[in-house]
């Protein structure tokens, strides 16, 4: 550990992927309840074109993608409520547009280098300082949010309608949490690269479900899910010479499946027809 630790580089890494773990679990865990998990999925679409359009004007990716990203998520929201078109519609208009712009600017730029892949497929050996920084800021963002709007947004995941009915500003929130995921999604893209940000959004949340018994507990073990699989990912890539971003994403999706057979044992044991059997066997003053 001593040994990772004294390179600046791993310093950085480990710091803004435990940083945008944390982000992505916290969030995610709100999309999946939402039936919004998809999302991720296709602004990462969208944050293709906003890297390319970062290329093609020689300005930093990274703060092209996410003006771009958070403007399309916008524009999601608009366009879902002026067309009356349900969100994966509108997803999919805009992510599809947002790939097809990149392929184009990244031609004319003629960017397709290795540059382009570290974007593609992620590079979180290469995150500079600010965008540390950044990352570091929209996890403050999110826990901040979530601490002052937590009720608030429990009830617009479960019951938007009677949400708006009670008073609750849904769209106001519906338009922080598509800015936070943009934000969150260019981030990740660092991390795990645009083909498997949606992975770090979805898997650690799914994996959270699966044994908790309320939201907070969900919120706490999927922030476990995503910081485990970050941290792990990050020895494997350094001591083994594996990609970061697929042993994240592998050691995230073992973690899910581990618990969700946790989980078929515990719903077999509960259904056994020896489980009443057990369970009064043990109970007290009951001789056996």
């Amino acid at each position: 550990m001593e040994n990772i630790l004294s390179y600046g580089f791993m310093q950085r890494a480990l710091v803004a992927g435990l940083a945008v773990s944390v982000t992505c679990a916290i969030l995610g865990l709100f999309l999946i309840l939402r039936k919004d998990a998809m999302i991720g999925h296709g602004l990462a679409h969208v944050t293709f074109g906003g890297v390319a359009l970062g290329l093609f004007l020689k300005v930093s990716p990274i703060l092209a993608a996410m003006a771009v990203s958070v403007l399309a998520a916008l524009g999601i929201l608009k366009l879902k409520e002026k067309a009356g078109l349900y969100e994966d519609t509108a997803l999919g208009i805009f992510s599809s547009v947002g790939m097809a712009v990149g392929i184009i600017l990244v031609s004319m730029a003629g960017s397709f280098n290795v540059n382009l892949l570290s974007f593609l497929f992620g590079n979180i050996l290469a995150i500079e300082t600010f965008e540390v920084w950044l990352s570091l800021g929209l996890t403050a963002a999110v826990i901040l949010t979530v601490s002052l709007c937590y009720h608030e947004l429990v009830y617009l995941t479960f019951d938007p309608e009677s949400a708006a009915t009670a008073g609750i500003k849904v769209k106001r929130l519906e338009a922080v949490l598509a800015v936070l995921s943009a934000v969150t999604v260019v981030l990740g893209m660092k991390v795990v690269g645009i083909l498997l940000v949606a992975a770090l959004i979805v898997i650690p949340s799914a994996a959270g479900l699966m044994l908790a018994g309320s939201f907070r507990q969900a919120m706490v073990m999927s922030v476990f899910v995503a910081v485990i699989s970050v941290f792990a990912g990050m020895l494997c890539a350094f001591y083994w010479d594996l990609p970061a971003s697929g042993s994240i994403v592998i050691l995230n999706f073992s973690i899910f499946l581990l618990l969700f057979s946790v989980r078929i044992i515990k719903t077999r044991v509960i259904r056994s027809p020896n489980a009443d059997h057990i369970l009064t066997e043990h109970e007290p003053g009951v001789n056996k």
